[in-house]
């Protein structure tokens, strides 16, 4: 079958935080007419206003043209009804790491995606795609597609075909990522953390363990992977700029599929996200954003 770089037309994407407002808006950049879901009017126009604002951060930065920028909102549009998803291409869901509440979220999709054709895809750090297949009856439309934050910047995506996911549908969502809007596309076999968080989190996860234990301190920890590795951020600022919530569920993903020690997370990182020290996004993680002091 002969794939169309306009074969995916029209895109829904469900949760407008962080991850669902950088895909609604790289998708709508792209020329894509984008339709975006969230629980009540006033998510949405949090949501929006979050959309509004990347896209003014681009153009001040001469990364868009104001009329593009224009352009961009106007290819959206919102919605608190799955109904409305009704004729579209395909959904993204990229609502929070919490398994519940995606396959509440892929049932709801299953229902509302009146065409067989339709594609079905989660922005998923870490969850096996296949439980999530498994809540629809189009099993072989569900395929992962795992963006980068900041989406609209980063140019990787993972793509995740579960065992179930038809060639026909890989290849229309590799097209779409990669032609459409113009993403590099690594390819996945469907295990948790898949390849970026598979190598990543352990590394992460190993850093909280050396700076719970008082091997040294976090900006040392930093410094040492930035000065001696070459690396842009260390592994703490960088746990802080995932989320430290989203750190833990992956990692403890990564424990229940594979069950090796060094996968399991620390203590302290349960332990801060529990008491709402969830990095950047609130203002303290293992350093806070006021001062730069560690936590």
């Amino acid at each position: 079958m002969a794939i169309r770089v306009t074969d995916v037309r029209t895109v829904g994407v469900v949760g407008c935080g962080l991850m669902g407002s950088g895909i609604a808006e790289l998708c709508a950049r792209k020329g894509v007419d984008t339709l975006v879901y969230e629980v009540n009017d006033q998510a949405v126009a949090a949501g929006k206003s979050r959309i509004e604002s990347s896209l003014a951060r681009a153009v001040a930065r001469d990364k868009l043209t104001a009329e593009d920028g224009q352009a961009t909102l106007q290819r959206m549009s919102f919605t608190t009804d799955f109904a409305d998803f009704a004729d579209l291409d395909l959904a993204i869901e990229a609502v929070p790491e919490d398994e519940k509440l995606k396959l509440r979220v892929f049932a709801e999709l299953d229902k509302a995606l009146a065409r067989p054709d339709a594609l079905l895809a989660s922005n998923t750090s870490s969850i096996p795609i296949m439980k999530l297949a498994a809540a629809t009856n189009r099993p072989g439309q569900v395929a992962g597609l795992h963006f980068f934050n900041p989406v609209p910047v980063l140019d990787l995506v993972e793509l995740v075909p579960s065992l179930m996911t038809s060639d026909i549908a890989s290849e229309r969502l590799r097209a779409f990522v990669a032609e459409t809007l113009d993403r590099h596309v690594i390819v996945s076999r469907d295990r948790a953390g898949f390849i970026v968080n598979s190598l990543l989190i352990p590394y992460v996860v190993a850093a909280i363990r050396m700076y719970e234990s008082g091997f040294a301190t976090a900006e040392d920890i930093d410094e040492g992977m930035i000065q001696g590795c070459a690396h842009p951020m260390g592994p703490l600022r960088l746990a802080d700029h995932i989320g430290l919530d989203t750190t833990l569920a992956v990692a403890e993903s990564l424990y229940a599929e594979f069950r090796e020690p060094h996968l399991a997370p620390p203590a302290l990182l349960s332990r801060m996200v529990q008491a709402g020290y969830l990095g950047r996004k609130s203002g303290v993680g293992f350093y806070k954003y006021s001062t730069g002091e560690t936590a």
